[in-house]
This record gives C-alpha cells, structure tokens and sequence, in this order.
C-alpha cells in the first residue's frame, strides 16, 4: 500500500487511482484531476493511473515521487512451485505432519506399454486369494514395496493427467515417463515430458521393453538427454530405470527409484483433520447409485462423515479400497470409492469433509445458485491481459504453447524467442509442436496459464470450442516476424487491447427499495434492449451522468436472472451506488474486445 514517509517524499505503487493518490498527498481529488488536465490527461477519480503518471502529479504539487517495491516475500511465493498439496498443507503444524505415500502417474508414447507395466506392478503385488479384486476398477490402487505403500493413478495419458489439472486438481506427486527401448522418443513422449516440466513434477523414466532383441537403451538415454532428461548412470539427475512389463524385470527397481524420490520431496500430511482431496472418477452405478472414486490428500475420511464436491455433497454411507473391500477409514494418499452421494461428482473437483449433512448441501446449493447466475470468467489469461501485468510488474513469466505447421519452423521461431526474454520477464514455451491446435493443447494451457501460438495451422473445432468457453488466448500467424513483433510488444507491456463498447439497453427507474445489509435497489422497466448482470450501467438524471460502474445485481420477483428483455420489470443493484432515484435512466453496455489480427 501506498505511503508517505515524511512530508516531502512520498512512496507510490505501480497502480492507484485517482482518490488514492488524493489521500495519499493529503489533497482533495479536485486539485489532482486539475493536475492532470493541465498534463493533458482527462481522468475521474476512480480511474487507474500508472506510477509514471501520478510521479508527474506528485512532483508538480512539491512531493518527491518513489515507487513502491513490491515485498520480497510475494515475490518469492511468485517463484514458489504452487502444487496442490504443497498448498494444502501451507497453514498446518509442522508438528502433526506425517510422511504419506506418494502418489504416481504413469504417462508416455501410446503403444510403449504403460498399461502393461501398471498391470504387472498390480498382479505382483496381490496374493493369489485377492486376484478377483484386480477386476474392481475405481481408477487408482496402491501397492507395497518393503513394507511402505505407493498411490499409483490408472490415466488414460498425459491427456487426462493435463485435463484434471486444469480443473484446478494437482494429484500427481511423480511421474513415471514409459519409454520404449525399442522405438525411442515419440511425439506423445515428448508431450508427455511437457506436460509433467508444466505440472512442476519430478520425473522418472522406466525403460521398457529392454528383453527385446532389437532394444536399444543407449539410444533412447541419448534421446532423453538431448530433451534435457540425462539418466543418473550418464551423470544426470533423472533416475533412468530398465524394464520389462511382460517378463516382469526390473518392477523392484522401479518401485525403489519411486520411493527414492518420494524421500527427497519430503510428501507429507496432517492425517488427524477432516479430510480434503479431489475426485478423480464418478460413477453412476444401477444398484448403487450415485459414487465417486476420491483421493484422499489431506487428513482422513470416514464412513459417516458428510462431504461436499462442486455442486454434489452426501454422507459418506459406505467405502471401499481399489480390491473392492469395505473400509472404515481413508488416510491421505488412499484411493477409495465412496457411496452415498446426492448426484455424480465432476473429476478434478475439490471435496472437503463439513461439520454435516445440512452443512454440505447449503454449500452445494450455494455452489449451484452461483454456477446459475454469474457470467463466465475465463480460466485464463489473454495476452492482452498479461502484457499489462508485466507492464505493472506482477508477472516474471510468459508461457507459450507453439504450434508450427512443420518441424522445420518451429526452431526459427523458438530461437526468435529466446532472444526476446530478458531478466525482468522471460519466455517459457512449455510445448513445441508441428501440427494443428488440439484439445490437448487448450487444456495444457488452461492449466499452465498459457497462451497458444500457432503459426500456419488451424485450430480443431473441439479445441476451439473448449478455449472459447474457458477463455484461453489462441493467437494465429501466417508470417514469423509478425509473431516475434507481437510477442515482443507484450513482453514489454505495449501490447493494448482494443475495446469498441456497445449499449445493450436502456431502462427508467420507477420505484426504489431500501434492503438492509444490501442497500438501494431499483425497481425498473426495460424501455429497449436487454439489462444483463454482468454488463456496467451508466445512470442519468436528466441529461447528467451522475454514475458509471457495474451491475451488482440483476432480479426478477426476488430470484436471480442473468438477463431481463424490453417490456419486462426487474431490480437492479449497482456497485457502491445508492443515491439512485425515481425517474433516473439506467444505460446499459459492454465492452467487447476487438479480435487480433492474424
């Protein structure tokens, strides 16, 4: 926050408006709008101005101007790796923390035998009399090696692995990369590295297949290295495994490199709290009904407890382990399918344990009411909207996701982009691939943040439908030097969006309410147009505008509407505004960004 330090110098962030920077010199808001007309800026005084811009009003008015550092701390949480887990147990005791198994994705080529090596690593780890339950699929199980337990999650690829993080669900405590000794480095291996770097996991590579005559280990070591995975045994620090998922060789091995690395992460939990975790599958079952397969990350579950996931809560009414076992407790790192539940779980949702039953269904009410009536935000962020953070000096990192129409135009254009990364903000092209714009991608971007370049592709339909509805920026180019110069521009915090406003409707106030703890509302009539709850308003009284900000509030008969139409009566509420009065015009618009050119 902004502050003077005595009465000549005077600390200013990167960012305040107009009434801040009043009260931060101790003048009246008037004086500096004047200030800033005689520099030929018209400014009212909730607008945002930069640090440039109040250092000139502050200096003309006799103070000495200084830009607020930001603190090291929230600094360094910038640089923090942000996993899941890591911030679930942020506010614990690190007293009544205890090591929890590890949890473990395999990923990798399609054809390189990961699901082999998951089922060998199963069937050698049940006893005969337990064979029948490796039929009781719930999407993860968990083995035992020398006495200790790891977490192993059945996915489908790097895919789904990517598709649940970006539901916000980080899993995944380390990944196993299945190469093939035989074949090498795939594509989808490379994604699939990718995909595990942007997740911020450690990797381990099991090489498969080695008991092939035509395997080739060195090769593939070579491979990995030249991708920045040098295996332990060539001095690197990726611990570099051979397998064989039919003749069952080297699974100890594996099952030993995974707890090593669970040792050096440090993987631990709270297991006497109420437990939290994500859902990983829903299920929708004839018998008995409603399930999900959860995993427990934090704390423990109970047969009995009351849970709420997204929308759907319940009472835990029955539980069972990935052998199809009744169980009466889950502690962290255990996967188990629970019963009992109002309605299928989303995969990738948080569930958390509440004091009851009549707890977790006002919060999955309060959820659904919410998912209703507020307009979609994007997941992510636009290149627009990052440049401007850079620009403020909040963002030290651009991730980017390229796509080139072949191979050969991808290492021009990385190599353009290197060169473009500076101290202050660096490029970080998390994939680079030939090839159209999947569904993959967007997912991988909603997820890491990302923007998407694609340069002479197109973009999937399914993809391009998932990036509209979550907000992720696609950027397509026909000629490099454009690219670079548009990249170039948002790294320095030039790149503007282009707004064009459009009015939407008009309304005229005919009553107003005063609700407590709300405010004033207005009863009105829609004279022409559409009112909507996620548009801004103007009011005028007469010919004066006497306010401009957003719709709080938009209902009809006391229920919340997105959207009310001409010749239809509603109450509005607007953002910190309550003078408002019989008579009063309400201009509803919007402000829609112009598309980017390619």
């Amino acid at each position: 926050m902004a502050e003077k330090t005595n009465d000549r110098v005077v600390i200013i962030p990167a960012s305040l408006t107009v009434r801040e920077l009043a009260q931060l010199l101790g003048v009246s808001p008037i004086d500096v709008i004047k200030e800033l007309m005689n520099n030929g800026i018209m400014a009212h005084i909730n607008q945002q101005i930069d640090f440039d811009t109040a250092a000139i009003v502050a200096a003309e008015m006799g103070f000495e101007p200084q830009e607020e550092t930001p603190p090291e701390v929230e600094e360094a949480e910038a640089e923090r790796p942000a996993t899941l887990w890591e911030r679930l147990y942020a506010e614990e005791d690190p007293s009544k923390l205890r090591p929890r198994p590890p949890v473990v994705t395999i990923l990798g080529h399609v054809d390189h035998g990961k699901t082999s090596l998951l089922d060998a690593i199963r069937q050698t780890n049940v006893v005969a009399s337990e064979a029948g339950g490796i039929t009781q699929h719930i999407g993860a199980y968990q083995v035992q090696h020398q006495g200790r337990t790891i977490t192993f999650l059945d996915t489908p690829g790097h895919e789904a692995f990517t598709a649940m993080r970006a539901r916000g669900a980080q899993t995944t405590d380390i990944a196993v990369l299945v190469v093939a000794a035989d074949d090498g480095v795939m594509p989808q291996t490379i994604e699939a590295i990718n995909h595990a770097r942007a997740a911020r996991v450690p990797i381990i590579v099991a090489l498969n297949k080695i008991d092939k005559p035509n395997a080739q280990p060195d090769r593939v070591k070579q491979q990995l290295s030249e991708l920045g995975l040098t295996p332990d045994d060539w001095g690197g620090n990726t611990i570099c495994v051979p397998v064989s998922a039919k003749k069952r060789i080297g699974l100890e091995d594996l099952l030993e490199a995974i707890l090593l690395v669970a040792d050096e992460q440090n993987i631990r939990a709270n297991p006497d709290r109420p437990a939290v975790g994500t859902i990983l599958e829903g299920h929708l079952d004839r018998t008995r009904g409603p399930s999900a397969t959860v995993l427990v990350q934090n704390g423990t579950l109970r047969v009995g407890d009351a849970i709420v996931a997204g929308t759907v809560y319940g009472r835990v009414r029955r539980m069972l382990d990935d052998n199809g076992r009744p169980v009466k407790e889950a502690p962290p790192s255990m996967p188990v399918l629970v019963l009992g539940l109002s309605d299928v779980p989303v995969a990738g949702d948080t569930f958390e344990v509440v004091k009851d039953e009549r707890t977790a269904r006002a919060i999955a009410e309060k959820r659904k009411e919410e998912q209703r009536t507020r307009a979609a935000t994007p997941a992510t962020l636009t290149l627009d909207d990052l440049s401007a953070r850079i620009r403020e000096g909040k963002v030290k990192e651009l991730n980017l996701i390229l796509k080139a129409d072949v191979q050969g135009s991808i290492e021009p254009i990385l190599t353009s982009l290197e060169k473009l990364g500076s101290e202050e903000v660096r490029i970080n092209v998390i994939h680079a691939a030939p090839g159209n714009v999947t569904e993959s991608d967007v997912n991988l971007a909603i997820a890491s943040k990302a923007i998407i370049i694609g340069f002479q592709v197109t973009v999937d339909p399914a993809a391009r439908r998932l990036a509209e509805s979550e907000g992720v920026d696609i950027r397509l180019y026909e000629v490099i030097y454009k690219l670079i110069d548009e990249m170039e521009l948002a790294l320095k915090g030039l790149l503007e969006p282009a707004y064009v406003e459009k009015t939407i409707g008009k309304a005229e106030v005919r009553a107003t309410f005063d609700i407590p703890k709300v405010g004033r509302v207005a009863g009105c009539y829609i004279l022409e147009g559409v009112a909507r709850r996620n548009a801004r308003a103007r009011v005028f009284r007469g010919d004066e505008q006497i306010y401009d900000g957003h719709v709080a509030s938009l209902k009809r008969f006391a229920k919340d509407v997105r959207e009310v139409r001409t010749g239809f009566e509603c109450g509005v509420g607007l953002e910190d505004f309550h003078d408002i009065e019989v008579g009063d015009i309400i201009e509803f618009y919007v402000m829609e960004r112009e598309e980017p050119s390619a």
